[in-house]
Parts: structure tokens; C-alpha cells; sequence
């Protein structure tokens, strides 16, 4: 026999459940001795009861208890079932609210105008294009066919899932159309691409606002006219924030920050988005330090940042590989009790990764709830470029187990981990499974990742047939693998072809004549060399000079290739010449051959020295404590002989030193680990979460 228990206590019950607090919710048992006590006390009548029952039953999971509930619970009122839809709908339940408004429709109970529109929405979310078709005719069976605010919820669905002329027969047919109708056909035109429709429209519009203005001006920035986009913008007669937004969105986008910038000064008032505009735009031009001094001046002038702004900053740390400020932005999600979601999260896993700080990566990957491919994938590529392919494929299995279907990302990752550790066997298999069990066409890179992995395991023979065979032309990257397997290789000519191909292909890369010009070097072909150099000088490449960059005490040092203006350079230069001498006792000779050969080798040797990463390096070790670990970003590829050197310096000085190779365009999946007792799964503790700046020293 259940306990009497007053209203008022109920109440308080149902009071501390509330719905929006995720924590706070009740197994079905609970439900129905929560619903057994309505019945009992009679409160089945009592709407404040009844809709903060449902609500909870909602945001418990139970969506189907509630239609139970309401069934059950004497005459339909539509009062309750638009409540719950609408409860429904907001717990992020879209399919269980459609079909509440099915349960809604078949119980008898009327739909409100409100709970029409909503439903509307949710078409539009879940593209269920039919569905909102039958909704289109509840409404003109309850004649409701001239509600302004019905015709443009129809308007706006029919616009959102590709229906056009739809939309364009729901707008001629509406007896009155009030600006956010025009509106809403502008929109659709501009969403699909119809410049010309659009502009016809907005030069028709009897009234024009803030939204009209700014729907034509993302028209026009969505056909990347930035000049005509510029000329309205200067025309509005009435502008927000809103517009001041957009128009430095499409200059991020363009790519033309100088821009963006000066309207982001001339604005009189900035809200979260244009800060957060402002810091995107910069990470996309590659502007890192940049992002991160906008963001210290955005909490200089008291501004909250939101989800948006610590992806953007997780994306530079990644980038810059400053893992100290990566910290400092996860302790500030923390203290600001920011939601980390699947896409925040995914964010952290990717800093702490291309930080090599891989424990704290999976602590995050644990903690995320509900993981989607693009979280299963940052795991599974992180893994793969800090050298454990092994920890990745096991990864990749366990996600096969939770039933999450790969993309071509997944097998991007697993092939380059394969790559790092010489399993070929496995890499050949996954490339095979693409095709044949999920159905995914393999694309350039998953070539290219093939021919690194046989290139790496010395299969020269296979890599070169691999290529021969390949259903599309190679790229510079699928050709650079191949070049890279014939190190070993004597056959010049191959190489000499190889390298050709490259420079059809990218003509500006200045690194593809300098790999000519030392092949011919090293065959004593002099002439050609000449011949290669004027070639450069004509067409004005230059070879991109190897930048490393390394972060201390939240300030990130960058040292370009034979640049000595660092105020500890002399102390670099004799540290590296002590511990060049203890590498000679140690075995190790200096590989020159990436060094031009027109100079003697003691030259040689003094150039590939002071190489930037070892300077980063070098001066990493002389200013942190033993023990610690040395994080080195660097801009391109390292050669041979740095590889080999830093391996033995980590040994030697009993150090662990994680050097990432960040490319002009992406961060490569490939990461040295040189291990001295490295443990893959180190943990992070003790966030500070003090109030600190990150700056960006550069030496050049």
C-alpha cells in the first residue's frame, strides 16, 4: 500500500527532480511509484503536477511512458500533449516527439499552433521531408491555410529540405506576407545558391530590416563576391552586430584577416561571436599566436567565452604543439563549468594528442558519454601519429564493437599507424576491408598511406607497382613516400623521375628543386645543378626554411634554420657542438646528404647542426629541469640525420623528447616518439587554473 503523501510534498518531489539537470534522474520503477502517488492523491486533474511529471518521464528517457500516461489518464487534453512534445523536443528526442505527435493525433487530442510549428522544426532537423508534408495538411484540415505564422513555418520547412518550389507556391499563395515571409524566401534563395532570384527579392522587399540585410549580404559572401558583399554593406541603412559579424566571417573565410581585422576595430560593440569570429579566422589563416593574444584581450575586456572560443584555442595549441597553454584552457573549461560535448571534447582529445600527451587525451576520450566517429577517429589518428598503431588498431576493434560504422578518416589512422611500426601485413588488410566490408572507396591518401607503408618496410619493388597500378594520378605526398623508400636505392634514375613528377605537380615547391639539385650534386652532374638553380631563380621558388618552435613557461619560441639573433644562441651553439662530439664517441656520423654538395663536408656537418629542431631541442633541455619532457613543433619534415640524432641525444641526456611535424596546410599524422622510459598513458593532475598569457617569441 503506498504512503499518503500531500500535495504540496509531491510537488517538492517532482521539485527536486527538475528536468533540466542531468543528474537528476528516475528508473522507470521510480516513475511508477511517482505515478501511483498522482493516482492515489487524486492530482491526475492537477496540470502543475501532471506537466512536471511528464517533464521528468522526458528527461529520464521515458518518452513512451509518457504516452502511456496520457492515454490513460482520462480525456485527451492538448494542453499536456503539447507540454511533453515540446519537453520532448528540447531533451534533444526529436524522433520520440514525432512520435508523440502521432500518439498526439491518434488519441484525438488537438494540436496547438505552437505545437505545429514546433513539429515543423523537427521535420527540418530530422530532413523528414514526407512527414512535414502530412503536418501540411493537418493544418489546412483544421483551417488553419491563412495563418501568416503557419504559411511561413511551411515556408521555412520546405526551403530547409530542398523543396524550392514548394516553398516559392507557399509564399505566392500567402494572402498577406509580412517582412519575416520575405525574409524567409530570401533565405531560401541564398541557401541555394540562387544569387540572382535573391537580389530580385530583396530589391522587391516593401520593408527591409536588420535580417533582410544581412541574409543578402551572406548571399553574396556565399558566392565569394566580396566586393558587392562590401557595397551593400556599406548601403544598410540599419546594421547590428549581427551584420558587423558576417562581414568579418566572409573575410576569415576569403582568408583576408587584414580585413577582417579592420572592421573588428571599427565596431562599437562586439558580442562573444565576434570574438569568436575573429580568434577562427585567425587559426584559419594560421595565425596562432594571434588567436591566443585575441582571446587574452577578450578576457581583458571582461568577455565570457563560450564552447565556440576553446575550440578555436584548442585548434592553435594543437597546432603550435603548447601544451602548457592546452592545459590552461581545459582548467579554464573547468572552472567555468563549460559543457564538454562531443565536439569540445574531440577538441581536447586533438590538442593533447598533437601534444604527445596522450594519458590526458584518454582520460577525455573516457569521459565523453556519447562518442560520434569524429571523437573514435581524433583517438584513433592520435594514437597512429604518436607511434602506438598497435593501441590503435585495438581502439579501431572496440569501436567495431560499439557498433560505430568507420569513415575514411578511421582508415587514414590505422593505416599510418600501421605505417610507423612496420606492420604491413595488418595495413594491407585494413586497406583491403575498406572496400569489401564497409563499402568505402579508398581515396588518394589511403594510397598514399600504402605506399609509406611498404616505402618504410623496404619493399621498394611493391611500392613502385602499387603506384604504377593506382586508379588515380599520385600526388606530392603519395610521391614523396615513394622517393623516401629509395633512400637505400641506387637507381638515380627512378629518383631523378620521381622528383620530376613532384615538381609537375607543385611547381612552387622550392624543396622539390633543392632534392634535384643535390641528386644531380651527388652524381657529379654539376651543369644540371646550375641549370636547376636558375630554374628557381626564374621562377622565383624559394625553398621554405625549416621553422621549430617550442613552448616554456607559456611563451612559444621559434627558431628558423641558421638564424643565430637568440639571445641564447651562444649557449645553444656550445651545447651542441659538446654533445655532436659525445654522438661521434656513440657511433653516430652525420648524414649530409640533404645538404647541398657544391661545399666541403666539414660545411656540411656545421649545417645540419644548428637544424632548427635541434636548436628547439638544445634549448628546451638547457632551460627545464631533468627529467622533463621536450615538446618540438616543426614546420617540415625532419631529415635523416636529426631523426638519428635526437634519438641518441634522448638516450644520452635521459630525456623524453615528442618532436610533431606540423605541415603548412595540416597537421601530418606522424609523430617520432623518442623514448627514454616514455609511458604512452601518462596522466595530467593539478590544473593550475590561474589567469595566464601565452605569447609567441619568434627569432629570425
Amino acid at each position: 500500500m503506498h504512503s499518503q503523501i500531500s500535495r504540496c510534498s509531491l510537488l517538492d518531489l517532482l521539485l527536486r527532480h527538475p528536468p533540466n539537470r542531468r543528474y537528476c534522474l528516475l528508473t522507470l520503477k521510480q516513475l511508477q511509484q511517482t505515478h501511483s502517488q498522482i493516482l492515489t492523491n487524486g492530482l491526475q486533474t492537477d496540470h502543475s503536477v501532471i506537466r512536471s511529471f511528464l517533464a521528468l518521464c522526458v528527461h529520464s528517457g521515458r518518452v513512451d511512458y509518457c504516452a502511456s500516461f496520457l492515454r490513460e489518464n482520462g480525456p485527451p487534453c492538448s494542453n499536456l500533449w503539447n507540454s511533453t512534445i515540446k519537453a520532448t523536443a528540447e531533451a534533444g528526442w526529436e524522433q520520440e516527439a514525432l512520435s508523440c505527435y502521432v500518439k498526439m493525433l491518434q488519441q484525438g487530442a488537438c494540436p496547438q499552433k505552437s505545437t505545429f510549428l514546433l513539429v515543423l522544426r523537427l521535420c527540418v532537423a530530422s530532413h523528414a521531408v514526407g512527414f512535414g508534408e502530412g503536418v501540411h495538411c493537418r493544418i489546412l484540415k483544421m483551417g488553419f491555410g491563412f495563418d501568416a505564422y503557419l504559411l511561413t513555418g511551411l515556408l521555412d520547412f520546405y526551403a530547409k529540405n530542398g523543396e524550392l518550389r514548394s516553398a516559392e507556391t507557399v509564399f505566392e499563395e500567402m494572402p498577406k506576407r509580412d517582412v519575416v515571409a520575405w525574409n524567409s524566401m530570401l533565405a531560401a534563395y541564398s541557401r541555394h545558391g540562387r544569387v540572382e532570384d535573391a537580389r530580385k527579392m530583396f530589391d522587391q522587399m516593401p520593408e527591409r530590416n536588420t535580417v533582410s540585410w544581412n541574409t543578402i549580404i551572406y548571399c553574396y559572401w556565399r558566392c565569394e563576391d566580396d566586393v558587392e558583399a562590401r557595397r551593400l554593406f556599406e548601403q544598410a541603412t540599419v546594421k547590428d552586430v549581427a551584420t558587423w559579424n558576417s562581414m568579418i566571417s566572409g573575410y576569415c573565410k576569403s582568408g583576408d584577416l587584414g580585413s577582417a581585422w579592420e572592421l573588428f576595430e571599427q565596431m562599437d560593440t562586439k558580442n562573444s561571436i565576434s570574438w569568436n569570429t575573429m580568434i577562427s579566422g585567425c587559426v584559419q589563416s594560421r595565425e596562432f599566436g594571434k588567436a591566443l593574444s585575441v582571446f587574452n584581450r577578450m578576457q581583458a575586456e571582461n568577455v565570457r567565452a563560450t564552447e565556440v572560443t576553446m575550440i578555436s584555442l584548442l585548434s592553435a595549441c594543437a597546432h603550435l604543439g603548447a601544451l602548457d597553454v592546452g592545459r590552461w584552457i581545459h582548467a579554464y573549461i573547468e572552472k567555468e563549468r563549460l559543457k564538454v560535448d562531443v565536439v569540445l571534447g574531440t577538441a581536447l582529445i586533438d590538442m593533447y594528442m598533437k601534444c604527445g600527451s596522450i594519458g590526458a587525451a584518454m582520460q577525455i576520450f573516457h569521459f565523453i558519454r556519447r562518442r560520434n566517429i569524429f571523437c573514435w577517429n581524433a583517438v584513433i589518428s592520435g594514437l597512429a601519429m604518436n607511434g602506438l598503431g598497435e593501441e590503435a588498431i585495438d581502439v579501431f576493434l572496440r569501436m567495431e564493437k560499439e557498433n560505430m560504422r568507420p569513415d575514411h578518416v578511421t582508415f587514414v589512422g590505422l593505416l599510418s599507424g600501421c605505417s610507423h611500426l612496420g606492420l604491413v601485413d595488418e595495413g594491407l588488410h585494413f586497406f583491403d576491408q575498406m572496400s569489401k566490408k564497409y563499402g568505402i572507396e579508398p581515396r588518394i591518401e589511403h594510397y598514399g598511406c600504402v605506399v609509406d607503408l611498404l616505402g618504410r618496410a623496404g619493399l621498394l619493388d611493391r611500392a613502385q607497382e602499387f603506384v604504377e597500378t593506382m586508379p588515380m594520378t599520385p600526388n606530392g605526398v603519395t610521391l614523396g613516400s615513394l622517393l623516401r623508400a629509395c633512400r637505400g636505392s641506387r637507381n638515380n634514375l627512378l629518383k631523378e623521375k620521381i622528383i620530376k613528377q613532384m615538381m609537375d605537380l607543385d611547381p612552387s615547391d622550392g624543396a622539390n628543386y633543392v632534392l634535384l639539385s643535390n641528386l644531380y650534386a651527388s652524381a657529379n652532374r654539376w651543369a644540371d645543378v646550375e641549370v636547376i638553380r636558375e630554374m628557381m631563380r626564374e621562377r622565383g621558388v624559394q625553398k621554405t626554411p625549416g621553422c621549430s618552435s617550442i613552448e616554456l613557461n607559456n611563451v612559444v619560441h621559434e627558431f628558423v634554420v641558421g638564424d643565430s639573433s637568440h639571445p641564447q644562441f651562444e649557449r645553444i651553439s656550445k651545447f651542441l657542438d659538446d654533445v655532436s662530439k659525445k654522438l661521434r664517441l656513440l657511433g653516430h656520423e652525420s648524414d649530409t646528404g640533404p645538404v647541398l654538395h657544391d661545399i666541403d663536408e666539414e660545411e656540411k656537418e656545421s649545417s645540419v647542426r644548428y637544424h632548427s629542431e635541434k636548436v628547439a631541442i638544445a634549448f628546451g633541455i638547457m632551460n627545464t629541469s631533468p627529467g622533463s619532457v621536450v615538446r618540438v613543433v616543426k614546420n617540415l619534415r625532419m631529415c635523416s640525420d636529426c631523426h638519428a640524432a635526437t634519438k641518441l641525444i634522448a638516450k644520452l641526456l635521459g630525456r623524453k623528447i615528442i618532436l610533431t611535424m606540423a605541415q603548412q596546410r595540416k597537421m601530418a599524422a606522424w609523430c617520432v616518439l623518442l623514448r627514454s622510459g616514455y609511458d604512452p598513458f601518462e596522466s595530467t593532475s593539478n590544473l593550475d587554473h590561474s589567469n595566464r598569457e601565452a605569447k609567441i617569441v619568434k627569432y629570425r
